[in-house]
């Protein structure tokens, strides 16, 4: 990959991690709640998710979503009705709790798969790996640098949710009573269910 190309590549791979979106919103959410650092651990989720997403978009699969109307909306559906149920369930919570699910303080493993499933049930995602990562590949070596690509878009989306997990950290600082932190549920999840219906509202790209 040339140093012409990087200078390009990263700013622009920067502003589409930083695009406030249903992941980096869970991201802000729980770090105001159980702390940035366990924010960023539960992150891993949503890496998770992404890394096959790059691996099919490299491969050519990620044609699917445009070229299989079902397959679209089955991903598209799938992902914004768990969505709104995240977010119903902070709407919801009572005012002691900063929880999502049940009354329980949630495991890291449950931190960690709602992050997965958010970013698995997003096909945005998966569109922007196949549109704009091949922007910057080198035909003479596809592979490798699609892979390079991938592994940078995945560097700076890790940078992008330590950005969130503090900001999010800060916002909680003054979200210390349950009544405030309530309020906060209800503000991230009406946000959830938004975006949800923003899923809902996405049309298939021409392909």
């Amino acid at each position: 990959m040339e140093w012409d190309f990087l200078l390009v590549f990263l700013p622009a791979c920067f502003a589409l991690n930083m695009a406030f979106g249903p992941n980096n919103l869970l991201a802000t959410t729980n770090a105001a709640r159980v702390g940035p650092l366990k924010a960023i651990i539960a992150s891993s989720g949503r890496i998770a998710a992404f890394t096959p997403m790059i691996a099919i978009a490299g491969v050519g699969l990620g044609t699917l979503l445009t070229t299989s109307m079902w397959f679209f909306i089955v991903v598209k559906w799938a992902g914004a009705l768990y969505l709104a149920w995240l977010g119903l369930k902070l709407l919801m919570s009572k005012p002691q709790s900063a929880i999502i699910e049940g009354g329980q303080p949630q495991s890291m493993r449950s931190l960690m798969r709602q992050e997965f499933l958010v970013a698995a049930g997003n096909p945005k995602a998966i569109l922007i790996f196949t549109a704009f990562l091949p922007q910057f590949v080198v035909p003479e070596h596809y592979a490798l640098s699609f892979i390079i690509t991938g592994a940078l878009f995945l560097v700076m989306e890790v940078v992008a949710i330590a950005i969130y997990a503090v900001l999010g950290s800060k916002i909680g600082r003054y979200l210390r009573n349950g009544k405030a932190m309530q309020w906060f549920n209800r503000v991230s999840g009406a946000l959830m269910v938004v975006f949800s219906i923003g899923l809902l509202a996405m049309k298939r790209p021409a392909g």
